[in-house]
């Protein structure tokens, strides 16, 4: 398997932070960013009974009233099947999962692919999703059999 990881908000996936990550971190510092008494929680989204945002905020709600913020969600993902229209429908879940993120205010996302059938298909497919989690402010991480580049 390999892992690649964002850097950020930057689109790098090299891990190395670029100007602009250091020009955001700057920016957050500078806005009196401090702790609070929020307990960080890690999701599993199979866990989640739907990705719809009324249910989403019944979640938010009910972990903030306990004292937890979601900061990062886990997805475990499989391509196995090789038909394009499989690949889309998977691709589709993972954005809906990255919404879901997003609303929650999860800053980190983890797509853990267990199986890929056709990587020359799935490549796209993660490309798409690693703009898409850059576009909404999340870092991703992916992990993915060696034959599937996730990269750009």
């Amino acid at each position: 398997m390999s892992t690649i990881e964002s850097a950020g908000t930057d689109g790098t996936l090299s891990g190395e932070p670029s100007d602009r990550t250091a020009e955001t971190a700057a920016d957050a510092d500078s806005v009196g960013c401090r702790p609070t008494d929020a307990t960080p929680v890690e999701i599993d989204a199979e866990q989640l009974e739907s990705t719809a945002k009324p249910y989403l905020q019944e979640l938010k709600t009910h972990l903030l009233a306990n004292g937890r913020q979601p900061a990062h969600l886990v997805i475990e993902t499989t391509f196995d099947q090789p038909g394009s229209i499989a690949i889309h429908r998977e691709a589709d879940r993972l954005r809906r999962h990255l919404r879901a993120a997003s609303f929650l205010g999860a800053g980190r996302v983890t797509v853990e692919i267990d199986d890929v059938s056709n990587p020359d298909r799935v490549a796209p497919a993660l490309s798409a999703i690693e703009e898409r989690a850059r576009r909404e402010g999340i870092a991703l991480s992916v992990s993915a059999p060696e034959s599937v580049a996730v990269s750009a």
